[in-house]
């Protein structure tokens, strides 16, 4: 049984078929991909992942426990966090206050402005919240306003935030779309050192397979809102149905 589990899921919008019978096993502290061609229901089924969605058919469980129907900071506190294609952060305050907005929520559940006039180091949280952006080699920035950060430098501050929340699974939603390959390539170094040194499991939803093939231990390929294979990196690479989903024609 992994962490996440995934049973006989479907999702109709009108008359379209967007999810058909969609069956996973995430194993846990892995790092699961799940990638097919534009509009093959790969949104679709992350937000269904994440309680946002309520399917028509099957289950989603988490640990053993639903997540269908929870609102976000429930799904939060089951220990689940997403990170979205288009980081989400506070521009007009510092790197380092938007590193200690999801530690203030952690701890009281809930995060006021004024909290800030109390984070001094007998709390923890203002040490906690530097610890976390020198691991992530934001340190320097620490008090530049988010804003002006690259595209790249906003998506390391947003994951570090996401892990400030100490989840146990984490699902990322196009994490390198629309970087310089340069900062795509920092992005996977991130993940790999994450994945490394913490217990988490990453389901990863990403267009580059550069990113996939770097990360994935194993990718499950949809079309048309169903399953089309589940397999390791090395089997997925020049397998006949994928090649016949992306390109168009069989292998």
């Amino acid at each position: 049984m992994g962490i996440l589990e995934v049973k006989n899921v479907g999702k109709r919008f009108g008359g379209l078929q967007a999810l058909s019978d969609i069956n996973l096993d995430i194993a846990e502290n892995s790092v699961h991909a799940i990638i097919g061609p534009n509009g093959a229901g790969k949104s679709t089924l992350l937000n269904c992942l994440i309680g946002k969605l309520i399917p028509d058919t099957g289950s989603v469980m988490f640990e053993g426990q639903s997540v269908l129907g929870r609102k976000p900071y429930e799904i939060n506190q089951m220990g689940i966090s997403r990170v979205f294609q288009t980081p989400e952060i506070f521009g007009d305050l510092t790197v380092l206050e938007n590193m200690m907005i999801p530690i203030f929520a952690k701890r009281d559940g809930i995060f006021r402005m004024h909290a800030f006039e109390h984070a001094d180091n007998e709390t923890g949280i203002l040490k906690q919240a530097e610890e976390l952006l020198e691991s992530l080699g934001l340190a320097d920035d620490r008090h530049q306003h988010a804003a002006w950060m690259s595209r790249g430098n906003k998506r390391r501050l947003e994951i570090g935030m996401c892990l400030a929340q100490e989840p146990r699974l984490v699902l990322l939603d196009e994490p390198t779309a629309g970087m310089a390959r340069a900062d795509t390539n920092a992005t996977i170094d991130l993940l790999k050192q994450i994945k490394e040194e913490r217990d988490i499991t990453i389901v990863i939803i990403e267009h580059d397979m550069h990113v996939v093939f770097s990360l994935a231990d194993r990718i499950t390929v949809l079309a048309q809102g169903s399953p089309l294979v589940e397999d390791t990196p090395e089997k997925i690479k020049g397998h006949p149905k994928v090649r016949e989903a992306y390109l168009g024609e069989a292998a």
